[in-house]
């Protein structure tokens, strides 16, 4: 719902003004259904692999899925194309342009939440309220102790306030992420269960989310202390929130600036629109979902065995053969039999 506020909203602003240019409102909106369709696409299909393959039409929607995506994108292309008019050819190729920045940014950065969301709940809620948090104790700091102006597309931002919404931001982090690792709910995966066919957010944690003692330094080394993994984590989580979230803010002022409008919309009294809420949120997921990949993520099991189990029969006993062949080497194998 809020992609598509926000899709309609930059769309009103910068597309619709241009009523003249043929197919091009149709257009914007069928490029929008057409790369939801391929995200959301390879999202069911890396997630929810073992439901698909169940279902005949989905298996099938599956297997040609980047195929369709990028006919249904030829099409519009050809539309594009179809529709230019002489004497408005520049005009049509900066719409263009427009609407697939604008389809990169947005929808993007929707997909990569929906991806957080999967990995489960505190990949969403800590990064999105550590923004939240910075958000509003840089507004703190900067109203009662800023001096020193931060950059001129934002002349009310001021140096005292980034730096304290910074480290107000940090130990709320931390905070929240020691109060959310405790609940299953929340540091669960969802995954598709085949005994009882539905999903489920249920899970033996990972050491990420089980308390460990931790040594402080040797000045203190008698004194330990009891932290959750994550909560190291958090730490980059709200530092990128609080030194690179502020920018999305600064890019959406210059994008306001530009086409010289003061707000976004008028849904909130004195705070614009939602977008004017959310702006800080731009990078945000894009980080997270990069975080996860570069440095929590690992290979995952119970993937790879729904991948093997849609092989061919052939195909699985010259895997079977070859990882039989790699633990005897690794001597495995023999420890294993004779335990048995």
């Amino acid at each position: 719902m809020l992609q598509l506020l926000t899709i309609l909203k930059i769309y009103t602003i910068i597309v619709y003004h241009s009523y003249h240019l043929p197919w091009f409102r149709t257009l914007s909106w069928y490029f929008l259904l057409c790369v939801n369709y391929f995200f959301y696409g390879e999202t069911v299909t890396d997630y929810f692999f073992t439901l698909v393959q169940r279902e005949e039409p989905l298996r099938i929607l599956s297997k040609y899925h980047r195929f369709i995506s990028f006919a249904l994108y030829l099409t519009g292309f050809c539309m594009f194309v179809l529709s230019l008019v002489k004497k408005h050819y520049r005009l049509q190729f900066y719409m263009f342009g427009w609407t697939h920045v604008t389809l990169l940014i947005v929808v993007t950065q929707s997909h990569l939440i929906i991806h957080n969301l999967f990995e489960g709940m505190i990949w969403f809620i800590v990064p999105i309220s550590c923004v939240i948090c910075n958000d509003i104790m840089a507004y703190m700091f900067g109203f009662f102790f800023g001096r020193t102006p931060l950059i001129k597309l934002s002349p009310k931002k001021t140096w005292e306030g980034f730096i304290g919404g910074f480290f107000s931001t940090v130990v709320f982090g931390i905070l929240l992420s020691y109060v959310m690792s405790g609940y299953r709910f929340f540091v669960c995966p969802v995954e598709f269960n085949n005994d009882s066919n539905s999903f489920t957010v249920d899970c033996e944690p990972s050491e990420l989310f089980q308390l460990q003692d931790y040594g402080l330094p040797p000045v203190l080394q008698s004194i330990t202390v009891k932290l959750y993994p994550f909560q190291i984590h958090s730490i980059a989580l709200s530092a990128f929130a609080s030194i690179m979230g502020p920018f999305g803010g600064f890019f959406a002022s210059g994008f306001k600036r530009a086409f010289k409008i003061k707000d976004f919309a008028n849904t909130i009294p004195g705070h614009g629109g939602i977008m004017d809420r959310f702006d800080c949120q731009y990078l945000m997921a894009t980080f997270v979902n990069v975080y996860i990949a570069s440095f929590i993520r690992g290979p995952n099991p119970s993937k790879v065995i729904q991948q093997l189990l849609a092989l061919r029969l052939d195909q699985q006993l010259h895997i079977f053969n070859s990882l039989k062949a790699h633990l005897t080497e690794k001597g495995l194998l023999p420890a294993l039999e004779e335990a048995a």
